[in-house]
């Protein structure tokens, strides 16, 4: 309990912890707001969402709830081998991007039309505005640097282990394992789940560091 505790006062008390977390809400929030409409237009998302989405509808499950049980199984890996990797992003990441994406589209269902979703030019012009912001939305939860996803975890537990091994080497199997359980699962991995298998990583970098004073930026 005194390393719990002393681990909550260590975590409470980093430098531009209050902004950090509103940053990383703001992300996790976005995240599941954006892939909502790249589900909606079924040209593709991230390889994990690919991957569950697939999953949850072939044994007819709410996205979120079979996303947050599998999320659940990956955290006790974080919990025995990477606990440093842990915080509230961690949480908001497993709990609320697939629940916000399940309320969205239920939104979408009632106020707009299928055929936006369905039909060109609106579902081209829909898929690039909502991938571009979702890798916007990645970036800031990712840089706000309070704790990471379960799935995102893994890689980097691997790497840990196999220091020579490196890291974008690991990412990129592990993203690429996802599609290929998808994929077997009867999902088609549309060219967007290809294109942020290879592409996602880099790319919340380069926004990451684009606005970085906004992350890095001390406390007064």
């Amino acid at each position: 309990m005194n390393k719990f505790k002393q681990y909550l006062y260590d975590y409470f008390h980093q430098p531009n912890i209050v902004k950090r977390l509103i940053i990383m809400f703001i992300g996790v929030f976005f995240m599941g707001f954006f892939l909502s409409f790249l589900l909606n237009v079924n040209l593709g998302t991230d390889p994990y969402t690919f991957m569950n989405f697939t999953i949850s509808g072939k044994i007819h499950w709410q996205f979120g709830t079979w996303q947050l049980l599998l999320n659940l199984l990956m955290f006790l890996l974080m919990l025995w081998k990477g606990r440093h990797l842990i915080g509230l992003g961690t949480l908001a990441n497993m709990v609320l991007i697939g629940y916000v994406s399940d309320f969205f589209r239920w939104v979408w269902s009632i106020c707009i039309p299928d055929a936006y979703f369905t039909e060109a030019p609106g579902r081209y012009l829909i898929f690039g505005a909502a991938l571009l912001l979702f890798v916007v939305s990645a970036a800031f939860y990712m840089n706000s640097d309070v704790g990471i996803s379960p799935y995102d975890a893994i890689p980097k537990m691997i790497n840990e282990h196999l220091p020579k091994l490196p890291y974008f080497i690991i990412r990129i199997a592990w993203d690429y394992l996802a599609v290929l359980i998808g994929y077997l699962c009867g999902g088609k991995a549309g060219i967007g789940v290809l294109i942020m298998a290879v592409a996602l990583g880099p790319a919340v970098s380069l926004v990451g560091k684009i606005f970085e004073p906004l992350f890095r930026s001390s406390e007064p």
